[in-house]
């Protein structure tokens, strides 16, 4: 059977960021979308205008109406004029009667006609008839209907001239409603873009937070296991192995407890604890030794916690109190309105009022600004405190020094799958 991991693998995309096809049909769409409307609308715009330019036709000339008020004229004028031979009278003649015996060269006729009184049947009898009053009647009549054809041609040429004017603004709105919509899915590209860059970001930099974290956090059971190592060598007693064999086991617990790279925000950032019942005065009691004292109840303190979450919180204050003092560090577990509290106080300089909300930030230092470090530990322990209830807080210690004081809340429920 295949494996989907590889086939995306060996397809160049894993299945996290393999894109659905919705997704992709979607963003194909809003591509072409401008274009789409830029079509709609030009269709729904132009498919009158185009209508109403076929229906005036395609243009035409008046010439044939003004041929034939020069043809009628002219043949009135030969009729009066006894210069001109019977013969090139008949010609004439012949030849106004083939224009008005041929009605389809007068185009939009019917439209001409309803502008005046002039008719081309009316000419076409008064030229039949012939007299003298009948062909000055056949003149004006022809006359005016060229003048008819003429006003029909200025209506045309106005229509036109609105239509195409029409068409004009409904290119310049389809332009302006394609170029929005253009600009609108560009903005949305980029704002998709700058969310995507900022995601990456945010990312980027919870990794980089977790594994400053777990390097911190790395630093103090390595430190344990190299010094057990080498005290070992030089161990005369067998309870002396044994003492140090058991600091390097709990050190190697510690490392793979802090050091499991498939669960660092689980560790580290969204912490997720594997509490158990668990005896804090014993956590208390595994800090005691050089300048560091350690009280305790008589009485087991049994709480819920995950045991291992709870040591480096105690760890990251016991550091940091031996950073900034040369005298002793005294760490206490107290029940206080029924509830576990640690306390941690050292004989130092003090931390300014104004400054103790600051050391909870990650990378923030301690006052004197010169001990090695990432700042990275106070923040540590308030996250490990409050995601069990509780919190931290700094104040200052009777006689000097400062004094960190931790309580837990409510026990969390047990996960089972310790």
């Amino acid at each position: 059977m295949s494996d989907p991991a590889n086939e995306a693998a060996a397809s160049g995309a894993s299945p996290a960021h393999r894109v659905p096809l919705g997704v992709r049909a979607r963003e194909v769409l809003l591509a072409l979308l401008p274009a789409l409307v830029t079509v709609i609308l030009l269709l729904l715009a132009l498919q009158p205008a185009y209508q109403s330019l076929l229906a005036r036709g395609d243009g035409w000339s008046i010439y044939s109406y003004h041929g034939l008020a020069k043809d009628v004229l002219h043949y009135r004028a030969a009729r009066l004029d006894p210069a001109v031979s019977r013969e090139e009278r008949e010609q004439i003649r012949d030849q106004v009667r083939s224009s008005l015996l041929s009605p389809g060269q007068f185009e939009h006729l019917r439209a001409v006609e309803a502008l005046g009184e002039a008719r081309l049947s009316r000419i076409r009898v008064l030229v039949e008839a012939g007299t003298p009053q009948a062909l000055a009647e056949a003149g004006r009549l022809a006359t005016q209907l060229s003048a008819q054809a003429e006003e029909l041609s200025n209506r045309l040429g106005r229509d036109y001239e609105a239509e195409f004017r029409r068409l004009r603004q409904v290119l310049l709105w389809t332009a302006l409603a394609t170029g929005l919509l253009s600009m609108a899915l560009i903005l949305r590209a980029l704002r998709l873009w700058r969310a995507e860059r900022e995601r990456r970001a945010r990312r980027e930099a919870r990794q980089r937070e977790a594994l400053s974290l777990a390097s911190h956090e790395l630093r103090r059971p390595l430190q344990n296991l190299l010094l057990a190592s080498d005290l070992l060598r030089r161990a005369a007693t067998p309870p002396q192995q044994q003492r140090l064999l058991a600091l390097i086991e709990e050190s190697a617990r510690q490392l793979a407890s802090r050091a499991d790279l498939t669960r660092l925000d689980d560790l580290y950032l969204d912490v997720t604890l594997r509490v158990a019942p668990t005896d804090l005065r014993i956590l208390v009691q595994r800090l005691a030794g050089g300048r560091v004292t350690a009280r305790v109840p008589e009485h087991p303190v049994v709480w819920s916690v995950d045991p291992d979450r709870v040591a480096q919180l105690l760890e990251n204050l016991v550091e940091n109190a031996l950073k900034y003092t040369c005298g002793p560090v005294e760490v206490a577990l107290a029940l206080v309105g029924g509830q576990p509290e640690f306390a941690v106080r050292d004989h130092g300089p003090g931390i300014p009022p104004e400054q103790r909300s600051r050391m909870f930030l990650p990378y923030e230092r301690g006052p004197l600004g010169v001990t090695p470090g990432l700042g990275l530990g106070l923040s540590l322990v308030r996250r490990y405190a409050r995601v069990h209830g509780g919190d931290v807080t700094l104040e200052d210690a009777p006689g000097g020094g400062t004094l960190a004081r931790v309580w837990l809340g409510e026990p969390p429920l047990i996960d089972e799958r310790r």
